[in-house]
């Protein structure tokens, strides 16, 4: 039977590594993928607003919108019916109006079926003679209603989300080419050519990467994976890969700011050359480090650190100084010493190797 214990190890340590993520995400934020822990119980008991409907259509609710209109005995909500552009129905919901001024006024439902949103709004509608709380009542959250849904456009497919600018197409390309081409092209020449798409079209011109404050926002936040498929590509190359024998996938292969520091080391031939033991005591700095910036983030000591991390420096305009130089220091560091921040500093990459360790086995071991 095949030795499976290693796969496994790795996969135990992703999964650590992710946890550790969303510990630091509630912490921070108190949200994880997009669901707000602080509001949980208070949203489980909210009627979603407007849903798309299996054939197309769109349903709308004013219980939430119109929670402030008071008929004559409460509020009156409402479901409002759009297909193809037009209302298709009004319908009454559960409310505590009396019954017969509700059935006097309910004539309005059908007032406005047929008109499209912008027709709809500017119907006037006169309120029903003995029943005028409850009209108006309708009438409002109608109109409540119609201004929601024009303000919020439903999006029908998740395809809408798709970014069809030249610089995000440029991004795709060269991010497919990072996770893809290294695979089966081993070539030098191929990769000063990637190395340089890295650095020109993913760092300065799109400014996709993956730090500390992108990881964390994704997991906090959640994902639309269509509008940001690039850095969907970008966490599959870091913490999928692995699993398939590809460790530092991302780091040595499509992280910008490697890419920009390998570059670097090609100009200048001297290199400082350091004893093992140099490079043993820098790479227990860089786990200690880590350690330490991994409990301020947990104990939100000092959450923002993870705002000094380099990378933003490609993202000159509204990058601080701070991080420029830091960049800058490591970029020159680079000239003269093999990608020094990689390998002795950064987090970021810390992280993707805490999510891709696995305990050395005995290759007699069988199980």
């Amino acid at each position: 039977m095949k030795n499976y214990s290693g796969k496994l190890q790795q996969l135990l340590y992703l999964i650590i590594s992710l946890l550790l993520v969303m510990t630091i995400s509630i912490r921070r934020d108190g949200k994880v993928l997009g669901r707000d822990l602080k509001q949980q119980q208070e949203e489980a008991t909210k009627t979603d607003t407007m849903t798309l409907l299996n054939d197309g259509s769109i349903r709308l609710n004013t219980t939430e919108l119109g929670k402030d209109i008071i008929g004559y005995a409460g509020t009156v909500p409402l479901e409002i019916t759009l297909q193809d552009g037009r209302i298709k129905s009004v319908k009454p919901l559960p409310n505590s109006e009396t019954p017969e001024f509700f059935e006097s006024a309910s004539i309005l439902l059908s007032e406005w079926d047929g008109l499209t949103l912008e027709e709809a709004q500017q119907l006037k509608v006169d309120g029903v003679s003995g029943a005028t709380f409850t009209s108006e009542a309708i009438i409002e959250n109608v109109q409540r209603g119609l201004q929601y849904a024009a303000n919020n456009p439903i999006k029908e497919s998740i395809w809408s989300d798709f970014d069809l600018s030249a610089k995000a197409i440029a991004g795709l390309i060269v991010v497919l080419l990072a996770a893809i081409v290294p695979l089966f092209v081993r070539d030098k020449r191929y990769r000063i050519a990637q190395q340089i798409l890295n650095v020109v079209v993913l760092g300065f011109w799109c400014g996709s990467f993956l730090n500390y404050t992108s990881i964390v926002s994704y997991m906090s936040n959640g994902m639309n994976v269509v509008a940001l498929i690039i850095p969907v590509i970008m966490l599959i190359t870091a913490f999928v890969y692995p699993l398939f024998g590809k460790k530092l996938y991302y780091c040595t292969h499509v992280c910008p700011l490697g890419s920009l520091q390998e570059l670097a080391g090609k100009c200048v031939k001297y290199k400082i050359k350091m004893k093992p033991t140099t490079i043993k005591y820098l790479d227990m700095f860089r786990q200690i480090l880590w350690a330490v910036l991994m409990l301020c983030l947990w104990t939100g000591v000092w959450f923002d650190w993870i705002d000094y991390e380099p990378f933003s420096a490609f993202i000159f305009q509204s990058a601080s100084w701070v991080v420029i130089a830091i960049a800058v220091v490591f970029v020159a560091l680079s000239t003269v010493l093999m990608r020094p921040y990689c390998r002795f500093v950064c987090p970021t990459g810390s992280l993707f190797k805490c999510s891709q360790y696995s305990i050395p086995q005995n290759k007699k071991q069988t199980i």
